[in-house]
């Protein structure tokens, strides 16, 4: 059994900023990728950021230059700074995590952490 655990969602004004945090927890043998994704309302889910276990990233078109994922490898722990938030930036954000566990590598998703952008 894997948990994912995020924390650091919130209701910032524009120009703002946030640190996300998700948190991998249970029979875990490695962790090949961890990453956010954000679904507004009315939209489909898209990619924020991921971060392979090199620490190799990749970023959606819309963050880059304003957020930055990160990792804490002893501790299974993905971070996402974000910097110069938008309202367009608004949207529950899910940590998503490729786990090798005992009978294979399927992918896990967080339960969601709000972000509001607003004044």
């Amino acid at each position: 059994q894997v948990q994912l655990v995020e924390s650091g969602g919130g209701l910032v004004q524009p120009g703002g900023s946030l640190r996300l945090s998700c948190a991998a927890s249970g029979s875990i043998f490695s962790i090949i990728a961890m990453g956010w994704y954000r679904q507004a309302p009315g939209k489909q889910r898209e990619l924020v950021a991921a971060i392979g276990s090199g620490g190799s990233t990749n970023y959606g078109d819309s963050v880059k230059g304003r957020f930055t994922i990160s990792k804490d490898g002893a501790k299974n722990t993905v971070y996402l700074q974000m910097n110069s938030l938008q309202p367009e930036d608004t949207a529950i954000y899910y940590c998503n995590a490729k786990i090798s566990v005992r009978d294979g590598a399927p992918n896990y998703w967080g339960q969601g952490t709000q972000v509001t952008v607003s004044s």
